[in-house]
């Protein structure tokens, strides 16, 4: 039966550093309406110790979100060697389309994946694209509706794409803004027929009684703030506590449907949302395992240098390990693989991946 394994990997790591120190000046605050009477310095501070993150990564003022998609997207095919005209299905995972530097309306017609195509300069009328919205977990999504696709015998090659520019449509009243960064991530997905390799399998589920509005859009928390009054807007205890169950129970859901143990899996590439959630999130699967420890070895992150690009954390992260890029991180033929994330929506994913 044809499943699909990847054979290319790429991502755009923007250029633009900035660092917590950079938001000092913020006027910060909590709620519409009210503002934080704590030096910023200790708002930072306390930021950090929550979320591990040290600096994020923002888009250049010239780029758009379907530029760094195009990017990451020929970084992947020139990894895979294969000729894009071969492509049968472009998929990109985003929430906010094209957004221009101070311009926060949104841009989505044409698809991204109609542009991504369009700036590859593949000519093949018959490579479809389309995009997915599923909040941070969309370029799991993508790589799940790619492989179905790729089942139906009726396309080789797929292009999924993980791409977002969250620095601009982030309230630089809300401390949430400090999260938020910018990326894009892509992979070469190909056909195979073996079934020790690949996707051997995959599990998602979306939420509505109740956490539909855990993130949305609204006005910024500043009542005097003037001009395009639109941004990502977080409960971020209601997101913890909703990932901390619920993750893990999923990716256990996951293992015993794949008769495999936690022992079994040699790395969980979680979406870099927030380190000391992902932690929480480890440790509470292996404890469903009986385990007190995790190892340290088997959730790499990112989060503290790129922030958090969304639906780009994920394949970002792959494509940093699959270069060599991050230190004491490998995948080698043989090791069986979590690809996990949650968010919006809200939704939860995940697929077991063999290298």
């Amino acid at each position: 039966m044809l499943h699909s394994r990847i054979i290319g990997t790429g991502s755009y790591i923007p250029n633009k550093i900035v660092k917590n120190e950079d938001f000092l000046n913020n006027k910060f605050f909590e709620d519409y309406g009210k503002y934080i009477e704590k030096d910023n310095e200790d708002v930072i501070r306390k930021f950090y110790e929550i979320t591990g993150i040290k600096e994020r990564r923002y888009v250049e003022d010239d780029l758009k979100n379907s530029d760094i998609a195009a990017i990451a997207a020929k970084n992947a095919i020139e990894d895979s060697g294969i000729n894009p005209e071969d492509i049968g299905l472009i998929i990109v995972a985003h929430n906010y389309g094209d957004l221009k530097k101070g311009d926060r309306h949104t841009d989505e017609v044409p698809s991204l994946a109609s542009r991504v195509k369009n700036k590859l300069g593949i000519k093949n009328p018959y490579a479809i694209g389309f995009d997915l919205l599923y909040g941070c977990p969309g370029w799991i999504q993508a790589m799940i509706t790619a492989d179905m696709y790729i089942k139906s015998g009726k396309i080789k090659y797929a292009l999924v794409i993980g791409s977002e520019t969250l620095s601009r449509i982030s309230d630089p009243h809300d401390r949430d803004s400090m999260i938020y960064a910018d990326g894009a991530g892509a992979v070469i997905l190909e056909a195979t027929d073996d079934e020790k390799i690949g996707i051997l399998n995959y599990k998602s589920r979306t939420d509505t009684n109740g956490q539909t509005f855990y993130l949305w859009n609204g006005k910024s928390f500043n009542p005097d703030f003037k001009g395009d009054n639109f941004f990502i807007k977080m409960l971020g205890r209601k997101v913890y506590e909703y990932a901390l169950v619920y993750v893990p129970e999923l990716i256990k859901n996951l293992l015993d449907e794949s008769n495999l143990e936690i022992d079994d899996i040699n790395k969980i590439l979680i979406h870099q949302a927030n380190e000391k959630m992902d932690i929480a999130i480890g440790k509470r699967l292996f404890k469903l395992y009986g385990k007190k420890d995790m190892p340290d070895s088997i959730m790499p992150m990112t989060i503290g240098k790129l922030g958090n690009s969304s639906v780009a954390t994920i394949p970002t992260l792959l494509d940093l390990i699959m270069k060599g890029k991050l230190e004491n991180h490998t995948l080698k033929k043989g090791d069986n693989v979590i690809f996990a994330s949650v968010g919006a929506g809200m939704n939860i994913n995940a697929i077991l991946y063999k290298f």
